[in-house]
């Protein structure tokens, strides 16, 4: 009896709202404001050239006759690309109706949306499946159906007016009613997934409840099927972030759900403003866009760690309508308006009104990008990402530390992965996804046979592999049981620390990695030090591969080259796919040198006589030449228990190939030497530029664990 009344309060709560919000538009674009938006266009430049995008795309589809072909072809297929411009054109039409008042626009949106209408409930399952996925009925999955409902459902929501009730009625009875159906019925499992498919699902079938009034299904959408909370939008909200706004499938996946969490929170605010959707979680909302952000390089590009495809940057859609509703709706943090700028457009909406108003009257400050430790996990108990940053944005050294989760499905077996970035873009990099994003000739657009092979394997990145074998034996489930550990994080300005533990990736050994950038006299710019303990009481073989963008100008080591023929590293676990170009070896201390981007960088670490540096290249067992062609060299001591790698890395000099002009092209650093290696210490000493520097890492002490001395 109790549950009945709650839900009677909540369905009268939403009727009662819904009578308020019985003017359309009432979603991003709202009735009482559209009147402002048009005299904002008028008066802000962003809002106009924004809206002259916008209105060109809707008069591009008025130009072009309206094709709603049978679906059949996979991602980036003739019939995926169609009607995924028709949801385009949909939304672009509708917005332009809106704020031109041209009744063709809206008699375009009137015309597709009953030819859908005509045809939707004839069309079976796609003919065509992505490998794990439900299919749709539009698209080979049932997330590019999910995506369509949220576009259009905006560009019916614009035009709701304008139909005739007996237009509406078909396009209700005949399109929304049963792709609600399809996502809340026949596709269950997904609308009730905690996983970012989920979350698309749920917002199609949520603002469509709030647009049809029909509170069943925006209650469906917040609290699941059972509508008891179990699952759905609230629930995702509740794990799917941790409490620093970390999304655990990584930051390209971070950026793709945001938009569906984003609007259908902005549907949320609109019809149901007590559920106070914004302050959820101590504003968790905020806080993702936020941290979504501050995952991005200062050239606006995400961090690609785990699936990601690595053209993306925060200009993508997603973080338009984020930035927008952050700083409108959520609150008025002038470095958004920064980041909106750098984007060059807004939605046109409310929310984009005032981001462009704002702007205009010159409220912006520059955005803070800022060492952080951010932490995974819904409890945020999961380990982290550390940021460490220095410099100003125009040339900021950054160190990216993947000490996170698997970060589900999308994870790679990457335990204590880094990233490094300097002179606005990557030194020391990682491979993202292999994938061709909708080119249909590379695997249908999917992810390639490659992305198993070779993208997600653990010496695809830049951490210690043992024995040949990825982390958790290339297991998802494995590694989702899992997390790295925290030790220690600094953001001192001139001595930034992370730390973190691995100790379930192998069994029976224990990975530890610290690195820092430390600013130093003598050094150009800071030194980046990398010290990666490997612990066990057994022997095995150990690989550090340091992968590089850029060309080898030194490397004063003995070497063995492979001149005529050459050979892949390995048969499986990533291997297979390396070709093996040469063989170093050193004593005491090793170091290569490259040019990237007209800077110099060196990296310096200590080996031994046995210890073999394999200079590599990507590209072997490729027959259908998938993988990109990228470089990097792997550090592999002789069989051990335990062993501690210590790299430096320097960033010197330049070139200018106009003036033919090139300076510090050789590194400071001339020796490393270790001191003493014990489970709770690791010191040891480096000479540059003269000097001997002695760094200690005291792991128990959180006041000493790490100190830099010497220079004498």
């Amino acid at each position: 009896m109790k549950l009945i009344l709650i839900w009677c309060l909540l369905v009268a709560g939403f009727f009662g709202n819904a009578a308020a919000q019985s003017k359309h538009p009432s979603i991003m674009l709202t009735a009482k404001n559209v009147a402002a938006v048009r005299q904002g266009i008028k008066q802000y430049p962003l809002l106009q050239s924004s809206f002259n995008d916008v209105e060109a795309a809707a008069d591009e589809a008025l130009r072009l006759p309206i094709e709603v072909p049978v679906p059949k072809d996979g991602g980036g297929g003739y019939t995926h690309e169609q009607h995924k411009r028709n949801y385009q054109n949909i939304l672009a039409c509708g917005v332009a109706y809106q704020i031109t008042r041209d009744a063709r626009y809206a008699a375009y949106v009137e015309d597709i949306l009953l030819n859908y209408a005509g045809r939707y409930e004839k069309w079976p399952l796609h003919p065509k499946r992505k490998e794990n996925h439900p299919a749709g009925r539009i698209f080979w999955q049932n997330l590019n159906d999910c995506v369509w409902q949220v576009y259009v459902i905006q560009g019916y929501d614009h035009v709701y007016d304008y139909l005739t009730p007996a237009k509406r009625k078909i396009i209700e009875e005949k399109l929304f009613s049963p792709i609600v159906k399809f996502f809340t019925v026949d596709t269950y499992d997904v609308f009730n997934r905690i996983h970012n498919h989920g979350t698309w699902s749920v917002a199609a079938v949520g603002i469509t409840g709030y647009v049809m009034n029909r509170p069943e299904w925006a209650e469906m959408a917040l609290r699941g099927s059972g509508k008891d909370g179990k699952t759905g939008y609230l629930m995702q909200l509740n794990q799917l972030f941790s409490p620093d706004g970390y999304y655990n499938e990584g930051p390209y996946y971070q950026r793709y759900a945001l938009l569906p969490f984003i609007v259908f929170a902005r549907a949320v605010q609109q019809y149901q403003p007590q559920l106070k959707i914004f302050e959820h979680r101590n504003g968790v909302l905020a806080k993702a866009i936020h941290t979504c952000l501050q995952l991005t390089y200062t050239n606006g590009s995400f961090f690609p760690f785990n699936d990601a495809i690595k053209d993306k940057t925060f200009e993508s859609e997603e973080l338009v309508y984020g930035v927008d509703i952050a700083y409108a709706d959520i609150q008025a943090a002038a470095d958004l308006l920064d980041v909106a700028k750098q984007q060059k457009r807004v939605i046109i909406s409310d929310a984009g009104l005032k981001v462009a108003a704002d702007i205009h009257a010159g409220k912006s400050k520059p955005f803070v990008y800022k060492p952080t430790w951010i932490k995974d996990g819904n409890e945020g108990n999961k380990g982290g990402v550390g940021i460490l940053r220095t410099g100003p944005n125009a040339d900021q050294q950054c160190i990216v530390f993947k000490a996170a989760s698997q970060g589900m499905g999308h994870g790679h077996f990457d335990r204590l992965n880094f990233l490094y970035y300097d002179n606005g873009g990557e030194v020391i990099t990682d491979y993202g996804s292999a994938r061709f994003i909708n080119i249909e000739t590379k695997s249908g657009g999917d992810y390639l046979p490659e992305n198993k092979s070779w993208a997600k394997q653990t010496i695809a990145h830049n951490t210690v592999v043992v024995d040949k074998t990825s982390h958790f034996n290339g297991n998802v489930d494995s590694g989702e049981l899992y997390h790295p550990n925290l030790v220690y994080f600094s953001p001192r300005a001139d001595m930034q620390i992370v730390s973190a533990t691995e100790e379930n990736a192998y069994s029976g050994v224990k990975l530890m990695r610290t690195m820092g950038l430390v600013t130093m006299a003598g050094f150009e710019k800071p030194l980046m030090i990398d010290v990666f303990k490997v612990s066990s009481e057994t022997a095995h073989d150990y690989d550090l591969p340091f992968w590089y963008a850029g060309h080898i100008t030194n490397a004063p080591l003995k070497m063995n080259t492979n001149k005529t023929r050459l050979e892949p590293l390995g048969s499986d676990n990533g291997y297979q796919h390396i070709w093996l170009n040469a063989t170093g070896t050193a004593t005491g201390t090793g170091s290569v040198t490259f040019l990237n981007n007209k800077r110099f960088y060196t990296n310096s670490f200590l080996a031994d006589s046995s210890t073999r540096i394999n200079f590599v290249t990507l590209g072997a067992n490729d027959p259908n030449f998938n993988l990109r062609s990228e470089k990097g060299f792997i550090l592999s001591p002789p069989k051990k228990k335990s062993h501690t790698f210590i790299s430096l890395v320097e960033s010197h000099g330049k070139t200018n190939p106009v003036a033919e002009t090139t300076s510090g092209f050789t590194g400071s650093i001339r020796s490393i030497k270790m001191i003493t290696d014990r489970d709770d210490s690791t010191v040891f000493e480096f000479e540059a530029n003269g000097k001997t520097h002695r760094v200690s890492l005291q792991y128990g002490d959180k006041d000493k664990f790490f100190t830099l001395s010497g220079g004498r």
